[in-house]
């Protein structure tokens, strides 16, 4: 499925976009191939695009002042990539964003943002229901690391986003719920040992 065949399908699931809108608004955006470990952008830098990920899987990450990263967000197919406030206020980007995949995205600068957002309605609807849905799921993440425990963290993970904790290593995921890598594989021991004494309690009597 070509990329923009991508973005038809999710704009659609979201407004009655017409055959004719579509068609214009398909230049406004710019296709674009990252190889696997290629970076879309790296914090100090300048930017000039959100990105819609058509294919593939990219993480947005952070460093701190000790070389550790932090990883804020996994993106896989159907998701945006954007680095709002650098885009929005022309200061140099915090995040660096990384394909974990071959990947193939879709480019949209600030400019054609806003004149999609002033010309097409159903696209600035669309828009906005993304947004909301980001702020709720980041609201929900900080909860979640500030109250729920690394067990409870990583099951809400694979109950929410099942596909991408298959994808990416378990050094990231890690990073992503806020603990080691070494706690991590503790939790997934502890999950798959109380799996197998719940099967065994469960097996009728001989």
């Amino acid at each position: 499925m070509k990329p923009f065949d991508v973005l038809r399908r999710y704009l659609l699931d979201r407004a009655p976009f017409s055959d004719s809108d579509l068609e214009r608004i398909e230049p406004y955006f710019l296709p674009r191939h990252l190889a696997k470990g290629s970076f879309l952008q790296r914090a100090g830098e300048a930017i000039r695009y959100a990105a819609f990920v058509a294919h593939g899987c990219l993480r947005c990450f952070v460093i701190d002042a000790q070389g550790k990263e932090h990883i804020l967000q996994f993106a896989p197919e159907t998701w945006w990539v954007s680095d709002i406030v650098a885009l929005t206020s022309g200061s140099p980007a915090t995040l660096f964003v990384e394909a974990l995949e071959d990947s193939e995205l879709l480019l949209l600068d600030r400019p054609s943002q806003k004149a999609l957002l002033e010309a097409f309605p159903l696209y600035a609807a669309a828009y906005q229901a993304g947004v909301q849905k980001h702020i709720a799921s980041k609201d929900t993440r900080i909860l979640q690391t500030l109250s729920a425990s690394a067990e409870e963290r990583y099951l809400g993970f694979l109950a929410t986003y099942p596909s991408i904790a298959r994808r990416v290593p378990q050094r990231m995921l890690a990073s992503y719920l806020g603990i080691t890598p070494e706690a991590l594989s503790r939790v997934r021991r502890s999950i798959a040992k109380k799996k197998t004494q719940g099967s065994g309690a469960s097996r009728p009597a001989r």
